[in-house]
């Protein structure tokens, strides 16, 4: 990576100590991590009871990530997502990837317009993701804060999908 990792690591850091203070997060028990996936600055969150629990942290099951790489950088832009991998497999769950991407897309919909360059556009294991203009790199924690509370406002959908098709559950 030619990005300087540490100076990116530090302004996604400083999200998550504003993240970390947000009762919102410690009530709803949203887990958040910086770190480096797949060449890139990443924050990541997740719950839970959104993966396996043998699974590697945001390795399987459904999660929010900000991220920037070199690609991003150069074309000024921070960029977002919620992902759902592997869904088939988590324990406890009946789940059609396809049929809980459009699920998930139906009740979004309502929320759209609050979420910059958004698109729903893909195929089941990207349910959103937009991306977003930086201008000033100083306001970078500031972004990457107001997207992940954005997400916190819509976490509820991803709970009630799973619940939905929990195994077991009378119908």
């Amino acid at each position: 990576m030619k990005i300087e990792t540490g100076y990116y690591l530090e302004k996604f850091q400083k999200s998550l100590e504003q993240l970390d203070k947000q009762e919102a997060f410690h009530q709803k028990k949203l887990e958040c991590k910086v770190g480096i996936w797949l060449d890139s600055v990443v924050l990541k969150i997740q719950k839970q009871n959104w993966t396996n629990a043998s699974a590697e942290p945001f390795g399987e099951g459904i999660f929010f990530s900000v991220w920037l790489n070199d690609e991003s950088i150069g074309k000024g832009k921070l960029y977002y997502n919620i992902h759902a991998l592997k869904l088939r497999g988590l324990t406890g769950h009946t789940i059609k990837s396809r049929a809980f991407a459009e699920a998930f897309r139906l009740q979004f919909k309502s929320f759209e317009s609050k979420w910059p360059n958004v698109s729903v556009d893909f195929g089941p294991l990207t349910l959103m993701e937009g991306w977003v203009s930086i201008i000033d790199h100083e306001q970078i924690p500031d972004i990457v804060t107001n997207l992940a509370s954005g997400f916190s406002e819509i976490d509820f959908i991803i709970n009630d999908l799973l619940s939905e098709r929990k195994i077991g559950l009378k119908r």
